[in-house]
C-alpha cells in the first residue's frame, strides 16, 4: 500500500505549473530534448531497452515525449497540472493519449517498456514518502524487462544556478536563482504578459525543490521494488557521462527496472 501524500504539497504544485504553464516552452525553448534523448536512448539501449510502450510521467507541456513520438513509440503520458496536460495534448496532435494525474497517486495506466519522468521532476517531492509513493506507483505500470529512467539535480545545479531571463514582445519570463540551505531550495519565476490594453499581468510561481541525495533514492527503489541498474552524471549543457560524481555533475540519471 502506497504511504500517504501530502496535501499542502500538491496545492504549491499545481499553482505553481498551472501559473508556469503558458510560459514553459518559451522558456526552455533552448533545450535540446532531440539531442539529449539521442544520448539518452544509447544509454537505454546499452541496458537492454526493448518495445516501444511508453508513460511519461510529469509530462509537462510534452517537450519530453515529442521527439519519441518521431521515433515510433506509443505514448501515453500524464501531469498533475491542467494547464500543462492542455498543451501537451495540443503538441501531441492526436498521437499520444495525455492525462492529468498526480505522480504520487499514479493509476494502472498499462504495462509500458519504457517510463520517463524527466527534468527534475521528482525534486519537486519534499518527503521521502511522497517520493516512495511515486516509485511504486511507476512500478506497477512497469512491464516485466522494462526500464525506468529519471534525472534529479544535484548540488552543483543549484550553485552554479543564476537569474535567467526569456520571452518575445508578448511574454516575459524571470527565473530567480535558488536560495536555500542545499537540501531543500525554493525557486521563483515570474511571468509578465502582456494584456490587450498594453499593460502587463504578473503571475508568481514559486518552486519547492529537495535534493534527494543517491544513497537516499537507491534505498526508496529497492523498498519500491525497483532495482537501480545505472547511475550517470549530466553536465551544463545536457552532457551526459560515464559515471557520477555527485560534486562535480549537475545532474544524476537513473535506469532502474523492476527487481
Amino acid at each position: 500500500m502506497a504511504p500517504p501524500v501530502s496535501e499542502k504539497q500538491a496545492d504549491w504544485a499545481l499553482r505553481a505549473f498551472e501559473a508556469m504553464a503558458p510560459a514553459y516552452d518559451e522558456f526552455t525553448a533552448h533545450y535540446d530534448y532531440e539531442g539529449w534523448l539521442t544520448d539518452l536512448l544509447k544509454i537505454l539501449g546499452d541496458q537492454g531497452l526493448k518495445g516501444n510502450r511508453l508513460l511519461d510521467v510529469a509530462c509537462g507541456t510534452g517537450k519530453s515525449f515529442a521527439p519519441l513520438l518521431q521515433r515510433g513509440y506509443v505514448v501515453i503520458a500524464c501531469d498533475a497540472s491542467p494547464a500543462m496536460v492542455a498543451r501537451a495534448r495540443v503538441r501531441a496532435g492526436g498521437r499520444a493519449e495525455v492525462l492529468v494525474a498526480d505522480m504520487r497517486t499514479l493509476p494502472a495506466l498499462g504495462s509500458f517498456d519504457l517510463v520517463t519522468c524527466l527534468d527534475d521532476a521528482l525534486c519537486h517531492l519534499l518527503t521521502a514518502q511522497d517520493l516512495l509513493a511515486a516509485l511504486q506507483g511507476i512500478r506497477r505500470n512497469l512491464a516485466p524487462g522494462g526500464l525506468l529512467v529519471f534525472d534529479v539535480a544535484l548540488p552543483a545545479a543549484y550553485a552554479g544556478a543564476a537569474d535567467a531571463i526569456a520571452g518575445d514582445d508578448r511574454r516575459v519570463v524571470l527565473w530567480r536563482a535558488p536560495a536555500g540551505d542545499g537540501i531543500e531550495a525554493e525557486i521563483v519565476v515570474e511571468v509578465f504578459t502582456e494584456r490587450p490594453d498594453g499593460l502587463y499581468e504578473r503571475a508568481r510561481m514559486v518552486q519547492r525543490h529537495r535534493r534527494h541525495r543517491v544513497a537516499e533514492i537507491r534505498d526508496l527503489a529497492a523498498r519500491a521494488g525497483l532495482r537501480v541498474r545505472a547511475v550517470v552524471g549530466q553536465d551544463a549543457g545536457g552532457v551526459l557521462c560515464a559515471g557520477l560524481d555527485e560534486a562535480r555533475h549537475r545532474k544524476a540519471m537513473f535506469v532502474l527496472s523492476r527487481r
